[in-house]
């Protein structure tokens, strides 16, 4: 049993208030999940277009358990990459690197991303990468919600757009890599409430494909299929319909990307989904009590999604 939340904002009135929202809506599934928790934060981050020629930034959100001089591993991933990077710590052992405007790369030089990650690995292994993307921040950690919205400063957090996930581990370990969300595409994150039954064998055909997962986690192998559908033109339903088509279990997920916010259930929607849709905002949660303490819920339109809806909203 697990937890989701997610909420994307329409009113640009309430996005000072995203990180307030989000976390008391993640702290009300604490019940469901208190292994670990985590949140994918997104906002508009850009302070202007990139110039003719220019890639545009990326963020990277890192994490290690063990003790890192943030500064020092920017640096030596530049010499690595020759990307230039700006280093905004959220903690002792979480910060988020950003790269600097640059010359685009050669068309045959592999994409910007791919060399970070790459890097990261070689340089600094006790590494992890939660997410990446123009405009998403991704937070995870061992732990109560509460604790952990508190220890990152959560709350006072601005934005457009949040999901989050608090986690009772079935089927697999508890600790930070493990712990949702999985993003693994720029700006693309999923939580998920269920179990799957094939993901090894799913994951083993993604594996033969080269694509590698970083944990045994069921829920990242669903991350990853969405990623490689989208990587071959797909839509965010498309992706999300491949899931339905080709996986087996009982889930609910949440699935954003840097303009959309989705949620489907499986073909018995056996896990619970609650929608809240307002001219403001639309929120979703594994129970209604989380959506209780948000602006204007006495007002919204709340339903159930029927099994095998996938519902997209869009920017």
């Amino acid at each position: 049993m697990c937890g989701i939340v997610g909420l994307h904002l329409k009113n640009p009135g309430l996005q000072p208030r995203l990180g307030e929202l989000l976390s008391q809506m993640l702290e009300a599934m604490t019940t469901r999940g208190p292994d670990s928790a985590g949140i994918a934060f997104y906002a508009d981050r850009d302070p202007a277009p990139a110039a003719p020629g220019q890639e545009r930034e990326l963020r990277y959100s890192l994490r290690s358990d063990e003790a890192i001089d943030w500064d020092l591993l920017a640096e030596r991933i530049a010499a690595e990459t020759g990307q230039g990077l700006r280093v905004e710590l959220l903690g002792s052992d979480s910060a988020v690197f950003v790269s600097l405007p640059a010359e685009a790369p050669p068309a045959e030089a592999p994409p910007a991303e791919v060399s970070f990650l790459a890097a990261v690995r070689r340089v600094a292994p006790q590494v992890t990468v939660p997410g990446f993307g123009r405009s998403m921040v991704v937070v995870k950690d061992v732990g109560a919600p509460a604790a952990i919205c508190a220890r990152y400063g959560i709350g006072g957090w601005g934005g457009y757009q949040g999901i989050g996930h608090t986690r009772m581990a079935t089927e697999s370990a508890v600790t930070t890599a493990h712990s949702h969300p999985f993003a693994p595409a720029a700006d693309l994150a999923l939580v998920h409430n269920g179990s799957f039954s094939n993901y090894a064998t799913i994951r083993g055909r993604l594996a033969r494909q080269g694509i590698r997962c970083d944990t045994d986690n069921d829920s990242e192998v669903a991350a990853r299929l969405v990623a490689s559908r989208m990587a071959e033109g797909a839509d965010l339903e498309e992706g999300l319909r491949t899931v339905l088509k080709e996986m087996d279990g009982f889930f609910t997920l949440l699935v954003t990307t840097r303009t959309q916010f989705a949620v489907v259930r499986d073909s018995f929607a056996c896990k619970p989904a609650v929608i809240a849709e307002t001219p403001d905002y639309v929120a979703m949660a594994s129970e209604y009590h989380a959506l209780a303490g948000l602006p204007g819920i006495t007002g919204a339109r709340v339903f159930e999604p029927m099994p095998e809806e996938v519902h997209v909203w869009s920017r």
